[in-house]
């Protein structure tokens, strides 16, 4: 018996064509490089290195150490400007201060070490500082003298309840602060890395 060749539908090629596409674009999708990543938070941009630093750090605000002349920022929380002031126990106080105050009693003069992954939109390293065991940034979340800014929120609602620090009295948010006094704003942006980027 002769062979006869039995042609398919063209609505069976139409879809052979539209699935052979698909894996297509697919394929292509899965190896080629990836575009910008979105950012973690507006505050935060993908960092070129990671980086680690210990030593006996200068204590710059309530979230900032400096360690051999790098400033880095406590990553996850944000804590009163230097010049801020809060009303508590009824009267008005330097809270940005008794900030910075909290976090050096908890420094200590001891050897901090911090590891970072990003870099906050002023370039300086979003770290991970460690006293020992002791998280700074958790522990000036609970203590009330910093909010938590993209981590440590059980530690922030712990402290709202007990009415510690901050949550004793009123403030504004340190980032509502910072959009109302532009200054201070300014001054923190000329800080810039003191290498270049090819020594990271």
């Amino acid at each position: 018996m002769p062979f006869v060749r039995r042609a398919f539908p063209r609505s069976v090629h139409r879809g052979l064509r539209v699935v052979l596409v698909g894996i297509g674009l697919a394929v292509v999708a899965r190896f080629w490089p990836d575009g910008p990543s979105p950012r973690r938070d507006h505050d935060a941009v993908e960092a070129p290195a990671v980086g680690r630093l210990s030593g006996r750090p200068r204590v710059i605000d309530g979230d900032g150490l400096e360690i051999d002349g790098i400033r880095l920022r406590l990553a996850g929380i944000d804590a009163p400007e230097r010049a801020q002031t809060c009303r508590l126990g009824g009267r008005e106080t330097t809270c940005g201060e008794t900030a910075r105050d909290r976090l050096a009693d908890l420094v200590a003069g001891r050897v901090v070490v911090c590891d970072w992954g990003r870099l906050d939109k002023w370039r300086r390293p979003l770290a991970r500082c460690r006293v020992g065991d002791l998280d700074l940034a958790a522990a000036m979340v609970r203590d009330g003298w910093a909010v938590a800014y993209g981590g440590h929120e059980a530690e922030e609602a712990d402290a709202r309840v007990a009415r510690r620090g901050l949550w004793a009295g009123s403030f504004a948010w340190p980032e509502d602060w910072r959009r109302d006094h532009p200054r201070g704003r300014a001054e923190r942006s000329s800080w810039s890395w003191p290498w270049s980027e090819d020594d990271r």
